[in-house]
């Protein structure tokens, strides 16, 4: 399984959930309605009718129970539920239950959320691939079809409308209710070079971009045919990565010292240059969420300090050891946070080798737990919407269980104790107080370096019509008309 946002991005327009988030981040039936016991151990899901697969199976339990196990696997939220499952079985081929052994308030907020490692429903033969082995048949019961026939890797993917697609019921509000297609397909063209992207948009070669750049962004706003608009308001959150199991990252204090030489200010200035578009935040949830707290954040919101993150290199002791940090160089929202960050690196005194490779490189490299030497790594950036990180149980780095978590692969025993209080608090405000120490924790202990707050502007052509905000796009919904 991976979390790279392409994946995730493909992954919901070929396959449906259970339960799904709307935009008030609350938890609506998808696939299936749902009851909860009143002593909150007994989750009791009915599948809807006519739900079938893209090869006309139907839908049923035992696909639903398979899919289950195995996110239970790799997410964070789902092996805090999995720790405190009685049992997970069929009634018949449209209902079970999730039995547990002590009431998880979580539950349905980890199967609903979109992003991260997101509870997708497959096919029982598919979903019985082991949670480690990546799947290789893309065969879902969602609104659109994989088109396997048209499919140029790095060059372009094609989804075709699901004839046989029964919405839900309720007006689609970010990925619940009706996922209604009004176009006989989609693709999607990979275009590296944002300029060759936008002058096919305004050619009417291509109808939508996801990312404009903000320095080239006025070249678009108020031409005739284009719309621009920031479509994930809460935006997303740039972070640091460092793999746990090597040094010098195994060793807390020389991470405490790379997040110190690290400014927000500086990485967000070289990648987004105008402050309409970026917010240095110290908080991990985002600025803006609900469980916002920015302790322990007060070096990276202003400005870093070099000469503290000298001094606690050399007293812990750091021996030139070099930093293997992997570059991207081909996703042009992910190019500079490495190259500011390493400058600051070297300033403080770390031996960086900074490691160019395109984006699909690195997602595939990034799970290789070898040494750094042998072809594995010590550092990389990444970023995340916002609704993937307000929530500490939805955030997959959270994750202490060593080769379990996610890539870096920390043991940290209080992380999970701490996620562990989150989710079992009875209110708002027990969650609250819960999420304040997991922000002091996560300072301290340096689990990911968090480099502050960006809004990525997206264009359209004026013949899309449906185009909504959402944390990432969707195309149910969207029309095109021919003029």
């Amino acid at each position: 399984m991976t979390t790279a946002h392409i994946t995730r991005d493909n992954a919901a327009m070929i396959w449906d959930s259970l339960v799904a988030l709307d935009s008030d981040f609350q938890v609506q039936p998808q696939m299936a309605t749902f009851e909860v016991s009143e002593d909150g151990l007994t989750y009791t899901f009915a599948l809807r009718d006519g739900l079938k697969w893209h090869d006309g199976g139907d839908v049923t339990s035992a696909d639903a129970i398979a899919s289950i196990r195995r996110w239970m696997e790799r997410d964070n939220g789902g092996q805090m539920v999995a720790d405190r499952m009685a049992s997970l079985e069929a009634t018949d081929d449209k209902t079970f239950t999730l039995t547990l052994t002590e009431p998880f308030s979580y539950t349905l907020e980890a199967m609903a959320k979109p992003s991260g490692l997101a509870l997708f429903i497959m096919p029982e033969r598919i979903a019985n691939t082991p949670a480690d082995t990546a799947i290789t048949e893309f065969v879902g019961s969602g609104p659109f079809v994989f088109n396997e026939a048209e499919f140029q890797p790095g060059v372009r993917v094609v989804y075709d409308k699901f004839e046989d697609y029964v919405p839900a019921p309720g007006d689609r509000s970010w990925f619940s209710g009706g996922k209604e297609v009004l176009v006989d397909r989609v693709e999607w063209v990979t275009m590296p070079d944002a300029q060759t992207a936008m002058n096919a948009l305004i050619n009417g070669e291509i109808d939508y971009m996801e990312a404009v750049p903000v320095d080239l962004l006025p070249l678009l706003e108020g031409m005739d045919g284009i719309q621009t608009k920031v479509l994930a308001d809460l935006g997303g959150v740039a972070i640091g990565r460092m793999n746990f199991l090597y040094p010098p990252f195994d060793n807390p204090q020389i991470r405490r010292a790379a997040m110190m030489a690290m400014s927000q200010q500086d990485v967000l200035t070289a990648w987004i240059g105008n402050p309409d578009y970026f917010k240095v935040c110290g908080a991990i949830t985002g600025c803006g969420t609900p469980l916002a707290s920015e302790t322990g954040s007060e070096t990276l919101t202003s400005g870093g300090d070099i000469e503290g993150a000298k001094a606690l290199l050399a007293e812990a002791g750091y021996d030139g050891t070099p930093v293997v940090l992997m570059q991207p160089t081909d996703v042009v929202t992910l190019t500079a946070q490495p190259i500011v960050a390493a400058q600051a690196l070297r300033a403080a005194g770390f031996n960086v080798d900074m490691q160019p490779m395109d984006w699909q490189t690195l997602v595939t490299r990034r799970a290789n737990m070898a040494p750094p030497a042998e072809g594995g790594w010590n550092l990389f950036f990444t970023n995340w919407i916002v609704p993937e990180v307000a929530n500490p149980l939805g955030n997959v780095m959270m994750g202490g269980r060593g080769e379990r978590s996610w890539f870096g692969w920390p043991t940290d025993e209080r992380i999970e104790t701490l996620l562990s209080e989150f989710g079992s608090a009875p209110d708002a405000e027990a969650q609250k107080q819960v999420a304040e120490q997991i922000q002091a924790h996560v300072m301290e202990n340096v689990n990911y370096i968090h480099l502050g707050q960006y809004f990525s502007p997206s264009a359209w052509s004026d013949k899309l019509d449906g185009v909504v905000s959402a944390p990432f796009p969707v195309f149910w919904g969207v029309s095109k008309s021919d003029g």
